[in-house]
Order: structure tokens, then sequence, then C-alpha cells
């Protein structure tokens, strides 16, 4: 999010800027920044709900475009006080929230499945590449320009964005004019069994009991965790317990983001491959990528409290994890498709919330202990990570799938 490189603009604005500043405390910010995940979190399933009664396109175009706008809107919002800018975050989370959702909705009916690891993964790179240019952008901004023009640019390209969208994009290879009609007979006869998308009713009872679902839901909310339990308290821990200050070494500070974003990538290719060459089923591939995804990063975790004073070793294993967690891209992230295509953006929504759940428990978690004992109290919080992320992942070796759910076809009953 930009919001998190503002604190570093308001201070470091020149003075020709004439940008202002708002000396407000950490736990002011800290306010500030969670009101948009507490927003971000209650349209998830709603999102994906909408998106496949209306349309990925329509929910998402007009989720990103009001969050653009809201952008635009930020530094006027902190002008008014900070009430006003956390009521504008909470309703940046709400619009954001539809976003993802819908992108799976349209993936559904866009990817064929020996494309979508590859597909799905290269655009969940581009987020990742997105955050590190976003933040690579937002501190020339800051310096040249002022805080406030890194929300009226993004918003501003945002909006370009929407229209864009709008234009081009269409919700399904039935509908699009210029795509020709070899194209569009090889998409359709590929995804012909899914089924078109739900209507009103949802099986809520069958889904409730579905195993596999449960799988990835418990595989998500503990991958989460870990994931963001390093990107919140790695800074942390480098500074107070290595005193290894990131702000001096941007190669590490960057490294993260580069490295997830080629990581998804790679899953995606590889993934495909495998599927492709007939190596191995797509339940088969789903959990391989999910073992690597999840259990050498919770090695690493468990390595870095007996590495000693190493602190570039340490570094180098907290970017490993956070840069091979990225293999779950082609494994739990992208099974709602497989096991329910029609019900692909609901299901990922309703993941998605267990893993914002998990994203605001564990830097909580971290946080209480590491109060009571600095080096114990990491050395626990990496352990409980590590052993979250094992028992999701056997959890969801047992009782993962890859084939489409009774209960997710077309002709089944609704419950």
């Amino acid at each position: 999010m930009q919001s998190r490189r503002k604190p570093l603009c308001l201070l470091s604005s020149p003075p020709s800027a004439q940008a202002p500043v708002y000396n407000w405390s950490a736990e002011t910010q800290g306010i500030v920044l969670s009101s948009f995940f507490y927003g971000y979190g209650l349209t998830q399933a709603l999102g994906g709900y909408c998106s496949g009664l209306l349309g990925g396109k329509p929910v998402l175009g007009s989720g990103l475009l009001l969050s653009s706008v809201l952008t635009l809107l930020v530094p006027q919002a902190a002008e008014l006080g900070v009430s006003f800018l956390i009521g504008l975050q909470a309703l940046l989370g709400l619009a954001e929230g539809v976003i993802f959702p819908a992108q799976y909705t349209l993936w559904a009916k866009w990817a064929p499945p020996l494309e979508r690891s590859r597909l799905m993964n290269i655009a969940d790179a581009g987020c990742t590449f997105g955050t590190f240019f976003a933040l690579l952008v937002a501190g020339i901004i800051c310096q040249s320009l002022g805080w406030p023009f890194v929300f009226y640019i993004f918003g501003g390209v945002g909006c370009v964005w929407c229209l864009c969208w709008f234009l081009l994009v269409y919700e399904d290879p039935a509908h699009h004019p210029c795509i020709s009609a070899r194209e569009q007979e090889y998409i359709m006869s590929l995804l012909a069994h899914q089924g078109s998308s739900h209507g009103h009713s949802l099986p809520l009872v069958a889904m409730a009991k579905s195993l596999p679902l449960w799988a990835i839901t418990i595989a998500c909310f503990c991958t989460d965790w870990l994931f963001y339990m390093l990107l919140t308290s790695m800074p942390t821990f480098m500074s107070y317990v290595l005193h290894f200050d990131l702000r001096d070494n941007g190669l590490f500070s960057s490294l993260p983001y580069v490295g997830n974003g080629l990581g998804h990538i790679l899953a995606g290719l590889l993934a495909d491959f495998l599927l492709a060459r007939r190596v191995l089923g797509t339940a088969a591939v789903r959990k391989l990528f999910s073992a690597l995804g999840m259990l050498l990063p919770a090695i690493f975790l468990v390595a870095v409290p007996y590495i000693g004073c190493s602190s570039t070793v340490v570094v180098v294993l907290l970017t490993l994890a956070l840069t091979i967690i990225s293999m779950t891209g082609a494994g739990i992230n992208i099974n709602h498709i497989d096991i329910a295509p029609r019900y692909a953006g609901f299901l990922l929504g309703v993941t998605n919330t267990f893993g914002i759940v998990a994203g605001i428990i564990a830097p909580t978690a971290v946080g209480l202990l590491v109060s009571r004992d600095l080096q114990t109290g990491w050395r626990n919080a990496f352990f409980v990570s590590a052993a979250l992320n094992l028992f999701g992942l056997i959890f969801y070796i047992a009782f993962g799938s890859g084939t489409i759910q009774d209960w997710a076809r077309e002709d089944t009953a609704v419950q």
C-alpha cells in the first residue's frame, strides 16, 4: 500500500514541496494503516458472490475505480483530521476487497486448465512487482514533489487504467469481438465442463462440509500467518535483534519483492509444464507446490534462532522464505478453480478472509511473545509460525483435491 510509505514522505519532503507534516504518534499511524485491512476483509466474500452473479469485469472495474478516486482524496482527508483519514482508509479497504475475488471469477472463464497456473501466477507477480515499483517511485515523488502527489499520481493512473479496463476487457471469450473463432472455440471447449456462473443461491451447506475446501482454507490461513508475520515483523527483528538497518541496505529491502514475483512466474511455468506432460495430475501438482511453498520457509524459520549473530545469513534465510512462499501460487492459491470453478470468486473471498484474520492476529501474537523476552520471544514466534505451516500442509496433503466437487457441478441441486 502507498500509505506504508507516507510517514517517511511526511518527514522527508523538502520545504519547496510545501507538503504538510503531521506529527502523529506511532500508535495513531498503526490505527490508520490497520483500518484499511478491516474494510478489506469485509468485502472479500461479498465481492466473490457479486462477481459470480453480475460478472467479474464490472465488479473488479468498479472496485478499482472507486479505490482510485478515494486515493485522490487521501491528502484532503489527512488535512481534515485523523478520523476522516481512518474512515477513508476503511472505505479504500472495502473497495479493494472485491478485486481479487472478481479476478478469480474472470480467470475461471478465460484460463484453460493447462495454462491456468502460469496465467494466474504471472498476474500475481504483477502485484508484487507493482508494490516494489510503487514503493520506489513513491520515494522519488515524495522527495521531488511532496507526499500528496503520491496519491494524486497513483490515483490518477488508476482512473485511467479503469477506463482501459472497461473498454478493452470482456467477461468471457463468447463476448469478445476481436479474438479468432479458433481461439474462442479452443478456450470454450476446454472450459465447457465447468458450467456457467452461479445464480443467487449458493450450496453453502455442501461447501461447509467439503474437506477439500477446508484443506485450502486452513492451508491459506497458516501460510498467510507466516507471510504476514515475516512481512510486518522482519524489519523489527533485524533492527532490534540483528542491529541490521534495512534503510542502509536497499538491495535486501527489495529482494523479497523481486524474489516473490519471480517465484510466482517460475512456479506457474513449472506447474503447467508438469500438467501438460502428464508427469503429475492436478492434485499432485497443487500439493507439490504447496509443499515447496510451505515446508521450506518453515525450515528456514526454525533454523534462524540457531544461526547465531551472522546477520547476513539470517537476512538471506528470511528473504528466501518470503521468496519461496510464492510457490503456493501454483498450489493452494489457485486450487479453488480446480475444485469449484463456478464458485471460484466466492471461495477465494472466503479463504482470503481467513488469511486476513491471520494477518491481523500474527503481528499481535509476535508482539506478545517478544514483550516477555526478546530472544526467547522471537524464537517462539518463529517456531509457532513454522508449526502452523507444517500443520496446514499436512492437512492439505491429506484432504486436498484437484477435481471438481459434486456440489460445484451445474446439474447438482442447490442446497
